[in-house]
């Protein structure tokens, strides 16, 4: 859910996901804690590996809250200590020297006001964390967002805005009325850029959410935040997909209409503020377009899922959270995938498939017949087998009460093949045997080099069962379909981050 940008010195700007993870070469496994966070290392005779394993950047600084002793588990879903902190941490091992840089990531990493604990693994405040790499020293520091969510919780030291499944508790029938009307109008809603670090092609970085008005403009160096992201244009709108696709010549995202049900893919020019329509789809089915939280592309397309899990009006209405919040299931409703040209904006492929549910897409490309010609395009994401209980695993409360039963629910590498031949269906099927990775797969990364590409090497955080969250971090190899795990007892990983290494050559040769 959370990703981050990567500026290295060695030429390039990397975004999103968080850490470094080659997995090329065999070697023993080397592990070292830092505070409340583990970092895990595997060497081989020529380099280093370094990989942060902590679920969210943040929770590697004590918490706030009372903690089970001795239970490792519980540590990753509590909140930071401090609003900012920085300081270098001690490393064993190696960091290669030609890594030099800074890495930026957000996440939640505060879930409660006052007395009052969060329900919801999305619900948390926004801590952002740096990470510098600099002749093999790694200096972090992290701050908490200040979004207006954030500030008026802790003037106030309640709930002030609408986060993912709380909702302020009126004073009285009023101001019921009132947070309704505020609902409609966006004001309620939060703003907390818990979600995703975007690094613009101006130089800019921006915090994000998946509410429009969660777009805040920080300062890489010292953390600060410095204010909204103002959107000039008049697409009017309250959400947008949390995972735009960034590159440094512009900015793609999808935007959700709740009013017409469907989505307007839009693109961004470095340098300005104005999002500027490329093309609307139209739903195919359901009351509602589906959740699109991340989304796909290739050279020439973009890719827009309608998954049957759609945005319920009526479950934004209620005051307590319904089994899935702002959404509701709908299976009759079907599966679609959409694929518009970047150029045009024109549909060239409308496919039915079978019903999906995901967040996070990995990548997509263009398949081509011996004569050149796109035949299909390709997308893989990790989809949760049509199984929208993942939304409820997600709690505080089961993530903190784990007692060694496996209760996450099974995932796999989704591969949706989309014909452009005009036939009305697409497929859905496994990219490889979900046993190589523990039927487990979420918070996905590839070498961005790839991205659009065909590419055969992604990288992600699979399941060493029994668990109740993704624990290991993988390589797929979805040339030879096969998977490598790296596992320690009691981690809680977040999402690998490739980084290339000077002059390579290989796809998975990087760190």
């Amino acid at each position: 859910m959370a990703s981050l940008a990567f500026s290295a010195s060695i030429g390039r700007s990397i975004s999103p996901s968080n850490a470094m993870v080659p997995d090329k070469y065999e070697g023993r496994r080397e592990g070292f804690s830092l505070s409340k966070g583990t970092f895990a290392r595997k060497r081989d005779p020529r380099d280093s590996v370094v990989t942060k394993v902590a679920t969210q950047a943040p929770t590697m600084f004590p918490s706030l809250e009372k903690e089970v002793a001795g239970d490792r588990n519980h540590v990753a879903w509590t909140s930071v200590r401090q609003e900012r902190y920085e300081g270098e941490l001690a490393v064993q091992g190696e960091i290669p020297l030609w890594l030099s840089g800074t890495y930026l990531r957000n996440g939640p990493g505060m879930w409660h006001v006052g007395d009052y604990n969060f329900r919801h693994l999305f619900d948390g405040y926004a801590t952002l964390v740096r990470l510098h790499f600099e002749n093999g020293r790694l200096i972090a520091a992290h701050r908490q967002i200040e979004s207006e969510a954030y500030k008026a919780a802790k003037k106030n030291n309640k709930l002030c805005y609408r986060e993912f499944s709380e909702v302020p508790k009126p004073d009285n029938f009023l101001s019921y009325v009132g947070e309704l009307a505020n609902l409609f109008s966006g004001a309620s809603l939060t703003d907390n850029a818990n979600t995703g670090v975007v690094k613009l092609g101006d130089g800019r970085v921006v915090c994000l959410t998946e509410t429009q008005k969660g777009s805040i403009v920080v300062d890489p160096n010292t953390l600060d935040t410095l204010g909204k992201f103002e959107y000039s244009d008049s697409l009017g709108g309250l959400i947008h997909a949390a995972h735009p696709i960034v590159t440094d010549t512009e900015f793609l995202t999808v935007l959700p209409d709740l009013f017409r049900p469907g989505y307007l893919v839009v693109r961004m020019e470095p340098g300005s503020n104005e999002r500027k329509v490329i093309g609307r789809v139209d739903c195919r089915g359901g009351p509602a377009p589906g959740w699109v939280h991340s989304f796909p592309v290739t050279e020439h397309y973009v890719i827009v899922p309608e998954m049957p899990l759609r945005y319920s009006a009526q479950n934004l209405l209620k005051a307590e959270p319904t089994p899935l919040y702002k959404f509701e299931w709908h299976p009759d409703s079907k599966g679609f995938m959409h694929v518009m040209c970047k150029a045009s904006g024109k549909i060239v492929a409308s496919v039915e498939v079978p019903l999906f549910v995901t967040f996070h897409f990995i990548n997509a490309y263009e398949e081509k017949d011996e004569d050149g010609r796109v035949t299909a395009v390709i997308a893989d994401c990790c989809e949760h087998n049509a199984d929208t209980t993942i939304l409820e695993k997600l709690s505080l409360q089961n993530l903190r009460s784990f007692m060694g039963e496996d209760v996450l629910p099974d995932a796999r590498v989704g591969r949706f093949i989309i014909p452009l031949d005009g036939s009305p269906y697409g497929k859905l099927e496994a990219a490889l045997d979900p046993e190589e990775h523990g039927k487990g797969m979420d918070m996905c990364s590839i070498n961005p080099a790839y991205s659009g590409k065909k590419y055969r090497y992604a990288y992600a955080c699979g399941a060493q069962r029994p668990c109740n969250f993704p624990n290991p971090l993988t390589k797929i190899d979805l040339l030879e379909k096969k998977a490598k795990n790296w596992y320690e007892e009691g981690a809680v990983p977040s999402e690998p981050f490739f980084v290339a290494s000077p002059g390579a050559t290989e796809e998975d040769d990087g760190e």
